[in-house]
């Protein structure tokens, strides 16, 4: 501290230094000294080869699990440590990471162009226009929710047979019309660019560091997912046991999501409500509780085919399932409302503020609803849905079942 009693600022002994694959010739002389003067140099074996004749301290190749080195970074505090990353450590790298373990006023970040600049500079697309989506170790039906009429999407492969799955996978929802155009080792001496349709997809020997780049057709809003809640009850396979169109809009609705928001969605199904949950926003976090262990697998299928698959299912019986799981920000109960402790339990684990959903068509459920629409509050909705059917040689009105639809927010 100073005089005053102020904190004086920490020196940024850390320095995330992002290197291309023109190595050292890339480097800013700041950069370049940084990496000379350390006495730990951290990063992937690439990067280290990559950074090699500059290197002088003591080399750290990342372990398996990555966060097995933080401690050993940490160790070094106060004293010049390099950690080497792809292109910008903030952008889908390291820094995430870091930042967590090494306060920010610690860390000096000396960034290259990403693999997204650099891949959207070679094919002159504005990078504010396009979808950026990271397929490194994660499953490739994230990509789903992107492919929309008309789009571009720059996806980061997982390795080099990651295009042909991606391929693949785009033929087997009959996109086989779009372009993949692969970008391989970017801004280095093996940079390389080839494009295929995908539904004619020939091009081998990819290179592992390479990105995608995908140019979808206008003409396929069929073959798609709108943006609007309540997607057609045919998108789920289901089993009878699903939340029907026009009653998940509103229960959507009612949930009120926001970014970063976790669910709790008590009588999975086919996981529709958790679904279209995921999708509002790539933040989104749900969690799926099912007794029946065909039904979660089916509902594990449908949020891989409607590009969810980070939907976590928990097979189980509430209110038992429930312990050990994070708090939620919003609990939809769709089956077991009338069983003993299951309400109690979610509303004690509700975060404040957070918002709670049920649904009834028995006069059982209902009836407990009431008895906590008393006490709690909230509001209570009855929906009615009737659609056209047959009658005879002409057509009348089909009412399905009421649904007694409960919202309730938990005071702060």
């Amino acid at each position: 501290m100073n005089a005053s009693g102020e904190q004086q600022p920490k020196r940024r002994w850390l320095a995330l230094v992002g290197i291309g694959e023109d190595g050292l010739a890339g480097l800013s002389d700041a950069a370049r000294s940084l990496v000379t003067e350390a006495e730990l140099i951290v990063g992937g074996k690439r990067h280290l080869t990559l950074a090699h004749d500059a290197i002088r301290g003591k080399q750290l190749p990342w372990p398996s699990p990555i966060g097995d080195a933080f401690p050993k970074i940490a160790a070094h505090r106060g004293r010049p440590v390099v950690v080497l990353a792809s292109g910008d450590p903030f952008f889908y790298g390291i820094g995430k990471q870091l930042v967590e373990v090494v306060p920010a006023d610690e860390i000096l970040c000396l960034p290259q162009p990403s693999a997204f600049s650099l891949a959207a500079s070679r094919l002159g697309w504005p990078l504010q226009d396009i979808s950026l989506v990271t397929l490194h170790g994660r499953p490739l039906e994230g990509i789903v929710r992107y492919l929309q009429p008309g789009a571009r999407i720059l996806a980061l492969s997982w390795d080099g047979e990651t295009p042909a799955r991606l391929a693949a996978l785009l033929t087997a929802r009959g996109l086989g019309a779009a372009a993949l155009t692969v970008l391989e080792a970017l801004g280095g001496p093996r940079e390389r660019i080839r494009t295929a349709l995908a539904g004619n997809f020939d091009l081998a020997g990819i290179d592992d560091l390479n990105t995608v780049a995908v140019a979808l057709p206008a003409d396929i809003a069929a073959r798609t997912l709108g943006l609007s809640s309540g997607l057609d009850d045919d998108l789920f396979e289901n089993d009878g046991q699903l939340t029907k169109r026009e009653i998940r809009a509103v229960t959507l609705s009612s949930l009120a999501p926001h970014p970063g928001e976790l669910l709790w969605d008590i009588g999975l199904g086919a996981g529709s409500i958790a679904i279209e949950w995921l999708l509002r926003h790539p933040a989104m976090r749900a969690i799926g509780i099912e007794e029946r262990t065909e039904r979660a697998q089916r509902a594990e299928r449908n949020a891989a085919a409607l590009g969810t698959p980070e939907l976590r299912i928990v097979t189980g019986r509430a209110p038992a399932a429930l312990s050990d799981l994070p708090c939620p920000d919003a609990v939809f109960i769709g089956g077991g409302m009338g069983e003993p402790g299951v309400f109690k339990a979610a509303w004690a684990a509700l975060k404040p503020g957070g918002r709670l959903v049920a649904n009834a068509v028995s006069l059982k459920t209902e009836q407990r609803m009431l008895d906590l629409h008393q006490t709690l509050g909230g509001e209570l909705v009855r929906l009615d849905i009737a659609r056209t059917s047959p009658i005879g040689n002409e057509r009348g009105w089909s009412p399905a079942r009421p649904v007694t639809h409960w919202r309730v927010t938990k005071p702060c």
